[in-house]
């Protein structure tokens, strides 16, 4: 399904292809394609804002091509009075532009994010393992510590009655420690023991 633009540099041309494109986000298909590479380098220049549809995709296929994100074939499209895009038009930039480039962004150097690791890097891990393979040694302990919060029921609960009955708990092994009594909130309180 050929699409036919006339006059891409006339108002009138740009206004039809601003209502074409009201619906659309590409000239064909759901995707960016040669179909929309022909358009847009039909255009002599970029279209005024006056022409929002068009302008939004010229913008649109202006940042995909920066980035060389032009896939699709497409369908084929027609614009009059202006030859097709061949394939060496579509081509990646020469090799010349792509050094310069890379020559600008020469900064970067002292971050590495792919690159192989220096002989100090390998060592530093090398070291993180064996101190790593060394801690993992199985150590015995003795003991183990137990955090024990009771909240009563109301206000009027005696505390040291309740303290009392949590240390009454007796299991082989279990030492209790110290007791502490929390304000919670107004008159409220909690009772932390700890116990090993």
């Amino acid at each position: 399904m050929a699409v036919a633009f006339y006059d891409l540099g006339s108002a009138a041309g740009l206004k039809k292809l601003d209502e074409y494109l009201l619906t659309r986000s590409y000239i064909t298909g759901y995707q960016a394609s040669k179909d929309d590479i022909t358009v847009h380098a039909a255009l002599p220049k970029p279209p005024s804002s006056e022409f929002i549809n068009v302008s939004r995709w010229y913008n649109h296929i202006e940042a995909l091509l920066r980035i060389s994100g032009v896939s699709a074939e497409g369908c084929g499209v027609v614009v009059e009075g202006f030859a097709p895009i061949t394939e060496e038009a579509i081509a990646t930039p020469p090799v010349s532009d792509t050094k310069a480039a890379a020559a600008e962004d020469d900064d970067d150097d002292d971050v590495d994010l792919f690159g192989e690791e220096t002989e100090e890097e390998k060592k530093a891990a090398e070291e993180r393992a064996a101190s790593v393979k060394a801690s993992t040694k199985k150590k015995e302990s003795g003991k183990s510590s137990v955090l024990l919060d009771v909240k009563p029921w109301d206000d009027e609960t005696d505390m040291k009655k309740l303290e009392e009955a949590v240390r009454s708990i007796q299991m082989e092994g279990l030492f209790w420690g110290a007791c502490t009594f929390y304000c919670v909130c107004w008159s409220l309180a909690l009772l932390k023991c700890t116990g090993s």
